[in-house]
C-alpha cells in the first residue's frame, strides 16, 4: 500500500474516494461555494492507494490555531476527511494513515492535533482525547423571564450596545472580524482562516445556508458578537452565538427570546458551566440536552505543548507518559514559575502515569487530572498528586470550542 499527498490535478480522486468511503456523492456546485470540503489544501491531503493503485482511503488537516489557556496562539492540525473504502476496513488502512499524518504534523513543526470524532471509540487508539464539551440549551420562550441580580456588587455590567438583525448574505466581512476577535480570547477555540470565509464552506454561518444574523454593537457601534439562527415551526434554532463576554452573550440571548411567534428558543453549543439558565427566574425554564464531546487533542511533542500554555499556579509534577501507538515513551519534570513552564526529561519517580490521550484530554483545562484518576485512567503514585496535579491544570476559563470541520 501507498500513502502520497494529494496534487492539484488529482484532488477530485480525493474527493471521489472521500465520499465513496461513506456511501456518499459529491454534492454538485452552487453558487457562492458552499461544499463543505472546499476549504482543504491539496498538499496536506493524503491519498491510500493499492499496490495496483486502486485509491482505498483519505485523511486530510487543516491549518488552524488553537488558543491555549493563557492566550498564546498555536498552530495545529485539524484532522478531517478521514475515511476507507468499506472494502478495505479492518485492512490496516486507517492506521497507516494516521500514523503517517502524524508524522507530516511533526514534520510541519505541530505539536499538537486536534479533530472532531465521528464515533468516540475509534480515535483514543491512535492518541486522540476529549478536550472539550458542548451542549444545547432549549428554552421555552414563556418560562424565560430574566431574574434581577441578587449578589450586592455582582450584577453584569448594564447593557448599553444595540442589536440589529441582517441577512446572512450581507455581513460575511462582518462576522470574520468578530469570530477571530473572540476566538483569540477563548482558550479551545480554533481559527476560522480567510479561506474558509471566501469559499463559505462549512457549517452555518459560514456556509450559504439562508440565515439570520443578529449583530451586537458597543456604545461606541463596534460590533463585539453575534447569534446566528433560523425560525422553523415555532422553534428559533441559534447555531452560534458569538459574543466577547457574558454581557453581550446575555443581550443576544435577550434578543432571541424577544421573537415573536416562536415557542422555544433553541442554542447550540453552549459552553459547560455558562451562567445563561441562572439568569432566569425559573431555573427549569432551559433544559439542557446532547452535552457531548467536541474538540479532541492529540500531543506530538509533550514538553513543546505543555510549554506553549499558560499556568496560573506555580508548582512542579513529574508525568510519565505513554504513547503505545507511536511506540514512545518519556517522564517529564514540569515546573510552572510565574505562569511559564518548563519540561524537561527527568528520573525523578513519577507523580501521575498517563496516556498521551488522556494528556489531550486535560491538556485545555476542561478535565481535571482527579476525574481521569478516579475513572482508572491515570494512576497517581502519592496521596497529594492528584490534588497538585488539579490545581496546576486548572484554567480561569474553560475551554470551548465551536468550529466545526
Amino acid at each position: 500500500m501507498e500513502i502520497r499527498p494529494t496534487t492539484d490535478q488529482d484532488f477530485e480522486v480525493f474527493v471521489d474516494t472521500l465520499h465513496a468511503a461513506f456511501g456518499l456523492f459529491p454534492e454538485a456546485p452552487v453558487d457562492g461555494g458552499g461544499r463543505w470540503w472546499s476549504a482543504l489544501e491539496a498538499d496536506r491531503c493524503l491519498l491510500a492507494a493499492t499496490a495496483d493503485g486502486q485509491p482505498v482511503g483519505t485523511a486530510a488537516t487543516y491549518p488552524f490555531e488553537l488558543t491555549l489557556p493563557g492566550g498564546a496562539l498555536v498552530p495545529v492540525g485539524g484532522v478531517s476527511a478521514v475515511g476507507v473504502l468499506p472494502s478495505h476496513r479492518r485492512q490496516g488502512v486507517l492506521s497507516a494513515m494516521m500514523r503517517q499524518q502524524l508524522a507530516d504534523l511533526r514534520a510541519r513543526g505541530e505539536s499538537l492535533a486536534v479533530l472532531l470524532a465521528s464515533e468516540a471509540p475509534i480515535y483514543g487508539r491512535f492518541g486522540y482525547g476529549p478536550a472539550t464539551c458542548t451542549a444545547k440549551l432549549t428554552v421555552t420562550r414563556h418560562q424565560a423571564a430574566f431574574a434581577a441580580p441578587r449578589a450586592r456588587g455582582g450584577a453584569p455590567a448594564p447593557e448599553t450596545g444595540s442589536v440589529e438583525v441582517l441577512r446572512r448574505a450581507e455581513c460575511g466581512e462582518l462576522l470574520e472580524k468578530v469570530y477571530d476577535r473572540y476566538r483569540r480570547a477563548q482558550p479551545g477555540a480554533l481559527s476560522r482562516p480567510h479561506r474558509w470565509w471566501e469559499l463559505r464552506a462549512g457549517q452555518p454561518p459560514v456556509s450559504p445556508a439562508p440565515r439570520y444574523i443578529a449583530v451586537h454593537r458597543d456604545a461606541d457601534g463596534t460590533p463585539d458578537g453575534y447569534a446566528s439562527y433560523a425560525v422553523e415551526a415555532g422553534t428559533l434554532t441559534v447555531d452560534e452565538t458569538i459574543a466577547t463576554d457574558d454581557t453581550v452573550f446575555t443581550a443576544l440571548a435577550r434578543f432571541a427570546l424577544g421573537h415573536d411567534l416562536v415557542s422555544k428558543v433553541v442554542f447550540r453549543h453552549v459552553p459547560a458551566g455558562h451562567p445563561l439558565r441562572w439568569q432566569f427566574a425559573d431555573f427549569r425554564a432551559g433544559e439542557v440536552s446532547g452535552d457531548t464531546d467536541w474538540l479532541w487533542v492529540r500531543l506530538l511533542d509533550v514538553p513543546g505543548a505543555l510549554t506553549a500554555r499558560g499556568w496560573s499556579l506555580d508548582g512542579e509534577l513529574v508525568l510519565d507518559v505513554d504513547d503505545p501507538f507511536l511506540g514512545e515513551r518519556g517522564r517529564h519534570l514540569l515546573t510552572v514559575r510565574d505562569g511559564r513552564a518548563d519540561c524537561v526529561p527527568t528520573d525523578r519517580e513519577p507523580d501521575l502515569s498517563l496516556d498521551i490521550r488522556d494528556l489531550g484530554s486535560l491538556y485545555l483545562g476542561g478535565t481535571a487530572p482527579s476525574t481521569l484518576i478516579r475513572a482508572g485512567h491515570v494512576r497517581a503514585h502519592r496521596p497529594e498528586a492528584a490534588a497538585r496535579a488539579d490545581a496546576l491544570f486548572r484554567t480561569e476559563r474553560p475551554p470551548h470550542c465551536l468550529h466545526w470541520f
